[in-house]
């Protein structure tokens, strides 16, 4: 037994030499592992051939890359991850509507408020609706809309800058001075209505923002103070945030409002256009030429002057030269059809030379006659 193992000890490394590409030196390395260590000893020089990666190639492949405010540009894993969100770029409607929505509402804030209102956007982008509700920091007020024509919610995140500041704006604060801030305490029956009304204001401009596109309605459904109690999506699911900033002089804060695709999708054919009113694949020229062309066509039309019913023996036993007779009159109103369809009904009569037909009336194929 002890022969048969060395033969076949040598016989392996010749094959391990000769699938290395190499001999003398190699050959003579491989016997030698063979004949010290044996195969944990092969397998442990194998593995010492493959290379190890270092912390920025390992970073690189995870997508940290370090550079954590650029969020349009993403790598590796993370880019695998976040490729199944719809980017917001696709939607070009967008930019037009809330370009319109901010406009509106400072105007309309500016009103409520009785100051210098400026709302502005920060940006725009896609995410997770899980991964949203995990980056609010808190306390913030959460106002929970509710979409009549699209059955479904969007979500207003009010940071607690913004909240401190329409209170002491309308409630008379002092301008040029900060407004004190109390960490830790609940909001306030006050400040939750002032709030209230202020989301009224923004919602009813979201309205008129998005009525050129399509008529809708946002109603406020509730306010929250916790996260967990806000959510109106599965983590999952990809949403719209837009980031929107507000200033009053030295006072002001942030807003954002989230749209989950799955309540804008009603109207997702509306928001790829390009401008209002674009329709797609359309061609003045070529209509104007099919719209000739069709009243040009030649049709059919036939004249039923009378239908009787027969029996299969009666019709085989028709022969040659034998006479119909036809149950109608010549003053009898007769039915024209065109391709088996009704069409008009008019009465058989004669012009020169010529069997002619007057129309009475023109039929209706789904509602009967017009």
């Amino acid at each position: 037994m002890s022969d048969e193992e060395e033969i076949d000890d040598d016989a392996v490394a010749a094959e391990w030499a000769a699938m290395a590409g190499g001999d003398g030196e190699d050959s003579d390395a491989a016997d030698a592992l063979f004949e010290e260590g044996g195969d944990d000893d092969m397998a442990a020089a194998m593995a010492g051939t493959d290379r190890v990666l270092d912390q920025t190639e390992i970073d690189s492949l995870l997508g940290f890359d370090g550079d954590e405010d650029d969020e349009g540009t993403k790598s590796g894993i993370q880019a695998l991850i976040s490729s199944g969100l719809v980017a917001y770029e696709r939607l070009p409607m967008l930019d037009i509507i809330f370009d319109r929505y901010v406009r509106m509402m400072s105007t309309s804030l500016r009103n409520f408020t009785s100051d210098n209102f400026e709302v502005s956007i920060d940006n725009m982008t896609s995410i997770r609706f899980g991964d949203y509700l995990n980056s609010i920091p808190l306390p913030a007020m959460l106002a929970v809309f509710y979409v009549e024509e699209w059955d479904n919610y969007g979500l207003i995140t009010i940071d607690s800058n913004l909240i401190y500041s329409i209170v002491d704006a309308l409630l008379g604060g002092r301008r040029g001075t900060a407004p004190m801030r109390i960490e830790g305490r609940p909001y306030t029956t006050i400040e939750h209505t002032l709030v209230e009304e202020m989301l009224a204001v923004m919602l009813e401009d979201l309205c008129h923002a998005f009525e050129p596109l399509s008529p809708v309605k946002f109603t406020l459904d509730r306010l929250e103070t916790n996260p967990r109690f806000a959510t109106i999506a599965q983590p999952t699911n990809a949403a719209l945030l837009i980031k929107m900033r507000a200033d009053m002089e030295d006072r002001g804060g942030r807003m954002e409002l989230v749209l989950p695709y799955a309540t804008i999708e009603p109207i997702r054919e509306l928001l790829l256009q390009r401008f209002m009113g674009e329709k797609f694949g359309r061609d003045s020229i070529w209509e104007t030429h099919l719209v000739k062309e069709l009243f040009n066509t030649e049709v059919p039309l036939e004249v039923i002057l009378d239908e009787q019913i027969m029996t299969l023996g009666e019709v085989l036993g028709l022969e040659v030269g034998q006479t119909l007779m036809l149950n109608t009159q010549s003053e009898a109103e007769v039915e024209m059809r065109c391709s088996g369809i009704p069409m008009m009904t008019g009465r058989v009569g004669k012009l020169g030379r010529h069997v002619a037909v007057k129309i009475d009336k023109k039929l209706d194929t789904k509602k009967g006659v017009l």
